[in-house]
């Protein structure tokens, strides 16, 4: 239905993640992704939801008052009513942030906009639904964040910042331990003794509410 989205939730809470952690943030969870990571901590999201219209959310938006608006998933960009929300955000001065993972072109996406995109590692399964092109999409201001199950997860990670040029791309590369999986002191570790300019990142909202709906 054009000028609508399919939403499994909005709400207010606190950044769990990106180089934005901690800060009061609304949350517009879209429903539906085409990737299934062995790691997800948002199955929930993959079916259901309710549709509204792009005013619908807006308004939901503007009730919340928050300065910072995230557009999340599942994945946000199978819906291509995204496009249009996250610029409609954007005109209402909000900060806007698209979490995607990076198996969808993000070509269109407004560049006011600051896309958090991922990596997919081997861990996650979903490796070869890497769309390279989207890596030459980037700009400054953008994040991209690796989900690190195991040591091969690591050294393919190194392998790709150094294959891509990741480091002159874009300001904040994030490492992140997939959640029960692997020690995040370890990851630590690694990244220490490699003296490797990423940001270790933990997922704040897990520690806090463990991961529940909403939060």
């Amino acid at each position: 239905m054009k000028d609508s989205l399919r939403i499994t939730e909005i709400f207010y809470s606190l950044q769990g993640e990106t180089s934005t952690v901690g800060l009061p943030t609304v949350f517009v969870r879209l429903t539906g992704c085409p990737l299934r990571c062995g790691y997800c901590d948002t199955e929930y999201a993959f079916y259901g939801g309710e549709r509204k219209s792009l005013d619908e959310v807006v308004a939901q938006v503007k009730a919340l008052n928050a300065p910072w608006v995230t557009v999340t998933g599942g994945e946000p960009l199978a819906q291509r009513e995204c496009w249009p929300l996250l610029s409609r955000l954007c005109d209402e001065g909000y900060r806007v942030s698209l979490e995607t993972s990076g198996a969808i072109s993000i070509e269109d996406v407004d560049p006011r906009v600051v896309v958090i995109m991922d990596l997919k590692t081997p861990g996650s399964g979903e490796v070869g639904r890497n769309l390279y092109d989207n890596i030459h999409r980037l700009k400054r201001g953008d994040e991209l964040k690796f989900v690190i199950c195991d040591r091969r997860d690591y050294d393919w990670a190194q392998m790709r910042i150094d294959e891509y040029a990741l480091l002159d791309r874009v300001d904040n590369l994030l490492f992140s331990p997939s959640y029960g999986t692997l020690s995040a002191t370890d990851l630590a570790n690694w990244i220490i003794e490699d003296r490797l300019p990423v940001r270790l990142q933990l997922q704040l909202h897990k520690l806090l509410w463990n991961d529940e709906p909403g939060h």
